[in-house]
């Protein structure tokens, strides 16, 4: 399935990446020592930030993508044009299959979902000039998904 993103201004998508990389400092990662970073664009211009935060339990982890969508949510933003994540791992690394549903949930099949590598400055440094970022969407990290509308489906 390809699904083609729409696409946002140069000045937000560098402020989101940066946003994303700010939030990776506050991961609290110290089972996995995996640092994740994410940053939410509002329909607004709003940038929320999350980072994973660990538990000792580990099924108490909540992922940063996630956490930046509930503390979108929960102070009523609901409505997004752009994500980005980053890692501490020299590739772009995707969203779990949890995340990805949360994605789903609350975004356009469409929106542009930046996965950036974490040496997104020295790639920029040296000429790359998309910074090695991975441009994608909900609608192609998780194919065939179901959402909130398929709720509305008549059954029977």
């Amino acid at each position: 399935m390809s699904v083609t993103t729409w696409s946002i201004d140069i000045s937000h998508r560098d402020s989101l990446i940066k946003a994303a990389f700010e939030a990776k400092e506050f991961a609290y990662c110290r089972y996995s020592n995996f640092r994740v970073g994410a940053a939410l664009l509002t329909t607004t211009g709003e940038i929320i930030k999350g980072a994973n935060i660990e538990n000792a339990s580990y099924g108490g982890t909540i992922c940063a993508e996630r956490t930046a969508f509930v503390k979108a949510v929960s102070e009523g933003k609901r409505f997004f044009t752009a994500l980005a994540v980053v890692t501490d791992v020299k590739s772009a690394i995707s969203p779990c299959g949890m995340c990805r549903q949360v994605i789903r949930e609350f975004c356009a099949q469409n929106m542009p979902i930046l996965l950036v590598p974490a040496d997104y400055e020295k790639r920029l440094a040296d000429g790359v000039t998309d910074g090695g970022v991975k441009e994608t969407s909900i609608g192609e990290l998780l194919p065939d998904s179901f959402g909130p509308e398929d709720l509305d489906r008549p059954r029977g």
